[in-house]
């Protein structure tokens, strides 16, 4: 059978630059790789035609040589390939050489690298804290107590006695983890015996029994930026857990939970609250105190408002967290209907009414006039 074009092979243009062809040859030899594809033939046929064609086209000098006589470049028979070493690499040797080791997962998943490791690095820590409205909205700072294994103050974290030393583990030669392999995945652990240190202690500490780390009570302070809602979360760098023997500390998290508000919702950076106006105030107009976030101000309702109406303040909403100026106040007033109203006021409200035409509700002329045509 004739051998395929090394570019088909590949699957690369023949103006690819190594870089591309590099690309093409990992993605097929993960496809076909033989520990991938155990007991198929044609997968393994496959690998070795990559192998094969990667070789020659990664090569400048060899890929030079092949664009100029094709496979004759290669057969010692042929007058193009006298003097040129016949034959190929093994394949493996080739996947071997582009993915830095030695299993075909070892780049995926953390294997065969034989790198050296810091040992567990702590836990982080999440702890909810309830915040009112206002500090929300403007901001504020906390202290929050927390109970959790800090550093070992004996031992500074060591988990050595002072004057003690450590040794490297011999179980997972230093590196803190150990390769196991289930079946085609390699999958990298903490070494139990080291417990992922990487170093066995002579003599632990007595204090911390050779952790580096002991129970402490710590009180730590927040800043609570503006414009913070429920879910926010804050976190604390190196505020959680200490790690084992002098390993990196992990994180403490706060997410926050704020407490609803009597006046305000939350929309957004954006604030609404309804205001009650008076009969009196809706239809004749006046100026009605709002409350905002820094104290109270007035706005203008104008003549003739209808309960619902929304007006907006703008700026007089919540700072934005990112930075992006402030939302708005959007307050909606709700007309009240008077009630326990005493004689004099029902003989006025009655006089009232007896002058009025339907011009003074056009609203409600407008919405009779839709029920007549709806029940002709």
């Amino acid at each position: 059978m004739a051998k395929r074009d090394y570019y088909e092979v590949l699957g690369v243009e023949r103006e690819a630059d190594a870089e591309e062809i590099k690309k093409a040859y990992r993605k097929l030899a993960v496809k076909y790789h033989p520990d991938k594809n155990p007991g198929d033939k044609a997968a393994e046929d496959k690998f070795k035609e990559l192998g094969e064609a990667y070789e020659a086209l990664s090569d400048p000098q060899k890929r030079a040589a092949y664009n100029q006589h094709g496979h004759a470049a290669f057969d010692p028979r042929s007058r193009a390939g006298a003097g040129r070493a016949g034959g190929f690499h093994d394949p493996s040797d080739i996947f071997r050489d582009v993915f830095g080791g030695g299993g075909i997962f070892d780049d995926l998943f953390g294997g065969g690298r034989g790198e050296s490791t810091s040992g567990q690095r702590g836990t982080d820590l999440r702890y909810d804290m309830e915040i009112t409205f206002e500090e929300a909205a403007h901001g504020c700072e906390k202290e929050v107590s927390v109970t959790k294994p800090g550093r070992c103050e004996s031992c500074n974290g060591t988990g050595a006695e002072t004057g003690s030393k450590a040794r490297g583990c011999t179980t997972c030669g230093g590196r803190g983890q150990v390769i196991s392999s289930r079946g085609i995945f390699s999958i990298a652990q903490a070494c139990p015996r080291c417990e992922g240190t990487g170093r066995i202690l002579e003599k632990p500490c007595q204090q911390c029994a050779g952790a580096g780390r002991r129970e402490i009570s710590t009180k730590i302070k927040l800043r609570i930026p503006a414009g913070v809602d429920t879910g926010s979360r804050l976190r604390s760098t190196g505020n959680g857990e200490a790690g084992l023997r002098g390993s990196p500390p992990g994180d403490l998290y706060v997410v926050l939970h704020v407490k609803a508000h009597d006046i305000f919702q939350r929309d957004g950076d954006d604030l609404i609250c309804e205001v009650p106006i008076s009969f009196v105030q809706a239809a004749l107009g006046a100026e009605v105190e709002v409350p905002t976030l820094e104290g109270k101000m007035p706005i203008r309702v104008p003549a003739g408002t209808q309960s619902g109406t929304v007006f907006r303040v703008k700026g007089k909403g919540v700072k934005n967290i990112q930075g992006f100026g402030h939302g708005d106040l959007h307050v909606r007033v709700n007309v009240e209907v008077p009630t326990r109203l005493n004689q004099a006021q029902r003989t006025k409200l009655m006089e009232f009414a007896e002058v009025c035409d339907e011009t003074v509700n056009p609203l409600t002329q407008g919405f009779f006039e839709k029920a007549k045509k709806l029940f002709r």
